[in-house]
């Protein structure tokens, strides 16, 4: 039996089993098509000119039946699809299950009946906009019938007494689908008000008339104003809104912005950024820029930047994602990458406890995820970033990622930022040709005076003009609310907005400050839960802010209408008022928000540290810090630890701020490996602090992990005896009883850090006793796979044995199991290792190909330390000057990140590409870089190729020979033994001159090491 789902999503599965049997757009829309015809047969020449309107009818038929047969031979024999030679017809049948045709049997059963309970049940069939993403004729003609039908059934819910709680939940739906008919307000408001909700209504009225004013310009109408006037019980309102001021003296930056539109909606993806300082009236231009591309019929969604340390990061991608027509759009993405989507906005809380993701290398799958979602549709896509001075890192790095995924997608980003805001992110954008800059100037007397008048209403004296210039020295916003005051304006700017905010009456001023403390938009029930006035009182003090244009309704919540507004609002508090305002919204925001904290994390922190409750901030840094992690926003994640360890180190020393702080470190020390890698010196000092802090309370387990992370920071410094030394320390916890995963980790950072002292077969013994160990382990605490990184690296030690076949097989079992897992970082380990393999066996083929899959792996994950491997080894491979080149820029950047393990062997690789005089330069460095960092295991290699540079070269040759059998490295000693027995003293003395290797060979006689 077929499931046919075509409202939210398009696909054909098997409704057994659940498997899915084709999502090719081309094909459900073939079968949509018909079910929205069910019973009447279309013709083939209908059907083949609306499916391929720019094919001849002859090709279009030759097209339609060439999708027929991939139809049929993906789904069998369908009987209810009826084809002849003229026509295609859907008729229902047992076999195949379609909401489109569930939907419309339950809503004619629902209407016939007036049973709300059977619309219901509809409703529940209708999950989303059918065929989400297309936008031909009939698919629109047919989405709108069916939306219409939606919106009858909503109708019918609401107007049948019963259940309220679905009542409400089909008023709010109707709003989505008629997002521009009062009628569904004044129902929401009617039913808010009924179940005794009446901020509810409040602000459902609130965003009525906000959305009539954007939309179309317009007030709500009579019936519904007076709703409004019964819920606030006063037969007028007290305070009428202020009208919106339309766009005066911006004509030429309109147009600008307008050209940068119309480029970017012909498939040229851009950033249109307006700068200048706060007031000048940089949102109101974008803002008339949306309403243009809206008028178009662009899709535009808006998202927010805030300067508050409760920011959420990524929080403006999100605001895009939840507008309406995106998500239509995204829902028709594959459910690979919905997944992504949903990392940011979960369908529902994450389950308590569970781990945050730290593998960095899916960071930018997931910023994939994100970018098709917003690119979804058919439609150009604007996407508004208001006060981008205060974007959030990951935010900044998604834009750019994302322009660089769909260069030629319809998508313009307009953002505003305050001078002396930009990031790196805008010069990058600048140097890509991707950005469009504008700077607004406050007017000047003239434009100040047109502006004045348009907001009066009226002409002003010349007098009046000159004061209103100087009191706000032509900044729009305040002249705005100067004269909204009602008087003349105060003689100076910073007398502005106080005076607006003195306007209201008390209980409303105290509202405002309370709005203020939270930082950023809330919502009604917050500031009813946090303040000490009664609840009526709290909504006649948010709707006299509203229409004073003081606060503004923003997606179910409340903003102040400008940062500096709130910051004014701020300031008039007092400060012993400030700490008890921000304990009470933290309060407010937990009691809320119980059954989601992670929601509201980031803001519970810094409202507790603002309300002197540095224990409970603690709490919530580490939590939001979690939630940052879960988004790869480990910048965020970093910054949230960091604020926490200073509230904790604030504490009276004492075992319990001990345990505290190191709870803090270990979380600490994911994200700082994730964000700035293992050779941190930051992540250095805060695993030694963990170690200390661990041995001091007692943790065994949180030493052991911090000895294990520790190696690893050592390690990747080239560190090779401290990272011993923590090995070994780390053997030393391992009891009976310890975790496995820890155990043989313990183990494997031994054997790594042995076969680099040049002891392989001592890392070889302790490579096999960490498998057997972590034997079925998923992952280990030093954040590799066991099963992959274990045989990778010990295949090395294998090679240097003189256990050719075993090095191979070996590497060759590394590679396979990451394959098998679907695991890139892992497959990029056991690759990296598996080129050292193979140029340690001269393998060049194999190489090759590791090589190139290495690079294409790094370049999509952004692997940066396995890039350079890659660039190193695929420039020896290349040779030439250009393979020089890319040794030397592999080396450089391993430098640069203070990754200076295995040094002596990349030096070495850069010797064999250099010239004479450099080689040699370069070999002395590689010495050096060995004996001061410990990193013995190729050095007996780097004497053997510095003796051909010698003019005696036996002698470094013998001490190379002798390492290399105090090492047990068989295969570096029958390298050492071949070129003395083929070495000769030159003919002309030390100092004649020769080819360096006229008489040593730089390569065994049996390049694979055989025996």
């Amino acid at each position: 039996m077929l499931r046919v789902s075509l409202l939210g999503e398009q696909v054909i599965a098997d409704d057994a089993t659940g498997a899915v049997l084709t999502r090719s757009p081309r094909s459900v829309a073939l079968v949509a098509y018909l079910v929205v015809h069910a019973g009447l047969a279309q013709p083939r020449r209908l059907i083949a000119g609306l499916f391929w309107p720019d094919s001849t009818d002859a090709q279009a038929l030759t097209n339609l039946r060439r999708e027929l047969h991939q139809l049929r031979q993906v789904l069998g024999e369908l009987p209810s699809l009826a084809v002849s030679g003229r026509d295609l017809c859907w008729r229902d049948t047992p076999s195949s299950r379609v909401d489109v045709r569930e939907f419309d049997a339950a809503r004619r059963a629902a209407l016939a009946d007036g049973d709300a309970a059977q619309a219901l049940a509809a409703l529940a069939v209708y999950r989303g906009d059918l065929l989400p993403g297309l936008a031909d004729d009939w698919v629109l003609a047919a989405r709108a019938e069916l939306d219409r039908q939606c919106v009858e059934l909503c109708d019918l819910i609401c107007r049948t007494p019963g259940d309220s709680a679905a009542a409400l939940a089909a008023a709010r739906r109707r709003i989505r689908l008629r997002p521009l008919e009062e009628t569904g307000y004044l129902t929401l408001m009617r039913l808010q008000a009924e179940a005794g909700d009446r901020a509810g209504a409040v602000s459902t009225y609130h965003r009525c008339a906000s959305i009539l004013e954007r939309e179309l310009g317009v007030g709500p109408a009579e019936p519904t104003r007076a709703a409004l006037r019964r819920l606030l019980a006063r037969p007028e309102p007290e305070v009428r809104r202020a009208a919106a001021p339309g766009l005066v003296g911006r004509a030429a930056e309109l147009a600008r912005l307008g050209e940068a539109w119309r480029a970017a909606a012909a498939g040229r993806a851009g950033v249109a950024l307006v700068r200048g300082d706060a007031g000048v009236g940089k949102t109101r231009l974008v803002t008339e820029l949306a309403a243009l591309a809206r008028a178009e019929g662009a899709v535009v969604a808006t998202g927010r930047c805030f300067g508050s340390a409760g920011r959420l990061p990524l929080a403006p991608v999100a605001d895009w994602l939840r507008t309406p027509e995106v998500q239509r759009a995204a829902a028709s993405l594959d459910p690979v990458w919905r997944a992504e989507v949903e990392r940011l906005l979960p369908a529902s809380p994450p389950v308590a406890g569970g781990h945050p993701t730290v593998d960095a290398w899916q960071r930018l799958r997931f910023f994939e995820g994100l970018a098709r979602a917003l690119t979804a549709g058919t439609r150009p896509v604007l996407l508004v970033l208001d006060n981008a001075q205060w974007c959030d890192e990951e935010t900044s790095a998604f834009l750019t990622f994302c322009l660089g995924l769909r260069p030629d997608a319809p998508l313009l980003v307009a953002a505003t930022l305050r001078e002396g805001g930009a990031g790196t992110w805008i010069a990058q954008l600048r140097d890509e040709g991707k950005l469009t800059e504008l700077s607004l100037r406050p007017f000047d007397a003239e434009g100040t005076a047109r502006l004045g008048e348009a907001v009066a209403g009226r002409p002003l004296s010349a007098p009046d003009r000159d004061l209103l210039h100087a009191a706000t020295g032509g900044f729009p916003l305040y002249v705005v609310e100067a004269l909204r005051t009602g008087t003349s304006p105060p003689a100076r700017v910073t007398g502005v907005l106080r005076a607006r905010l003195e306007q209201p009456g008390p209980a409303a001023r105290e509202v405002a400050g309370l709005a203020a403390a939270a930082g950023r938009d809330c919502t009604l029930e917050l500031l009813t839960e946090a303040s000490d006035l009664d609840a009526d009182t709290v909504v006649d003090a948010v709707d006299e802010l509203w229409r004073r244009r003081i606060l503004r309704e923003v997606g179910g919540g409340y903003d102040f209408t400008h940062d500096l507004l709130r910051d004014a609002a701020y300031q008039q508090v007092s400060p012993p008022r400030r700490w008890l305002l921000h304990r009470r919204l933290a309060q407010g925001m937990e009691l809320l928000h119980a059954a989601d904290p992670d929601a509201v994390a980031a803001q519970l922190a810094e409202q507790y540290a603002r309300g002197g409750r540095p224990d409970r901030a603690v709490e919530h840094y580490r939590r939001a810090a979690a939630v940052a992690a879960r988004t790869f926003a480990h910048a965020e994640a970093i910054r949230l630890l960091q604020e926490a360890l200073t509230l904790v180190r604030a504490r009276p020393p004492s075992d319990h701020r001990d345990r505290a702080e190191l709870a803090v470190l270990e979380a600490l020390a994911g994200p700082l490996n994730a964000h700035q890698g293992y050779s941190s010196p930051e992540l250095q000092r805060t695993l030694e602090r963990s170690l200390v802090l661990a041995e001091a309370v007692g943790s065994k387990d949180s030493a052991l992990t911090a000895l294990l992370e520790l190696w690893s920071s050592r390690f990747v410094q080239g560190r090779t005896a401290l990272a011993h030394e923590s090995a070994e320390r780390a053997l030393t916890l391992v009891a009976p009883g310890t975790n496995p995963a820890l155990s043989g980790s313990a183990h494997f950072i031994v054997a790594g850090s042995s076969v680099s002292l040049g002891r392989p077969a001592e890392g070889l013994r302790h490579f096999e006793l960490g498998a057997e160990r972590t034997r079925g382990a998923s992952t280990w605490p030093i954040g590799t796979r066991p099963d992959v990184h274990g045989p990778a690296w010990a295949a090395h030690a294998h090679w240097l044995l003189g256990h050719d076949a075993e090095a191979v097989a070996s590497s060759t079992e590394a590679v396979e199991r990451a394959r098998a897992a679907r695991h890139p970082y892992s497959l990029t380990i056991a690759l990296a290792y598996a080129a050292i393999t193979h140029q340690l066996r001269d393998d060049r083929p194999a190489l090759a190909a590791a090589v190139a899959e290495l690079h294409e792996l790094c370049g999509r994950y952004g692997f940066a330390y396995y890039r350079e491997w890659a660039l190193i080894l695929g420039g020896r491979l290349r040779g030439g000057a250009a393979g020089l080149a890319d040794a030397q820029n592999g080396v450089a950047h391993l430098k640069a990140e203070g990754s200076f393990a295995r040094m002596p062997y990349w030096l070495t690789l850069v010797a064999e590409l250099s010239a004479p005089e450099a080689a040699r330069a370069t070999l002395d460095a590689a010495l050096a870089a060995g004996e001061a960092r410990d990193d013995r295991w190729w050095l007996p290699e780097v004497l053997r190729r510095r003796a051909a540079y010698d003019a005696d070269p036996a002698p470094r040759l013998r001490a190379a020979a002798a390492l290399a059998r105090a090492q047990g490295s068989v295969a570096l000693l029958r390298r050492c033994e071949a070129d003395l027995a083929g070495s000769r003293p030159p003919a002309n003395g030390p100092n004649a001159s020769r080819t360096p290797g006229a008489y040593v060979r730089l390569e065994p006689e049996n390049p694979r090491g055989a025996p």
